[in-house]
């Protein structure tokens, strides 16, 4: 768990410190992306340090499948992508966390994987929503969390 990025967003989270953060699951936390390229990105971080699926308590894994999909669903109705894609990757980070990322047909390469996409583009800071802007993501995906997703532990601030 030492050095790990997304422990240590957990941390910023359960401290009030993450301004990404829109809500916490069960299983779970949902944040918005820290770079918006793909508008609509959204991460769901596992509340357990695992570096794989099958490290999870049965129960808990096919809760926090079944979370994962609803935020995916949520990510979808809020941003209303032409498709979505789902990574589960941990090769970077090896904590369990799901990539949402809202694909459109305007991308310059919509049909390759987002990883294809120029670092220096994807990660760029025009590409990081300012405050009001991020603001608004948030609440957007809230709005259709809360339409799917009836046992939200706790918000972030809008």
């Amino acid at each position: 768990m030492e050095d790990c990025l997304i422990c240590e967003r957990i941390k910023l989270i359960n401290r009030g410190l993450n301004p990404y953060f829109v809500a916490e699951l069960k299983t779970g936390y949902v944040v918005i992306g820290d770079h918006q390229y793909f508008h609509g990105y959204t991460l769901f971080l596992c509340k357990e340090h695992k570096h794989e699926l099958h490290f999870l308590d049965s129960n808990f894994k096919q809760k926090f499948l079944l979370e994962m999909s609803e935020v995916a669903e949520a990510v979808y109705y809020a941003f209303k992508p032409h498709k979505l894609n789902y990574e589960l990757l941990g090769n970077g980070d090896a904590h369990l966390h799901w990539h949402l990322f809202p694909r459109r047909l305007d991308e310059f390469n919509p049909r390759s994987p987002v990883w294809w996409t120029d670092r220096n583009i994807m990660y760029s800071d025009e590409v990081k929503p300012n405050n009001e802007e991020l603001r608004l993501l948030k609440l957007k995906l809230f709005e259709e969390l809360n339409k799917i997703h009836k046992e939200i532990v706790s918000v972030g601030s809008f």
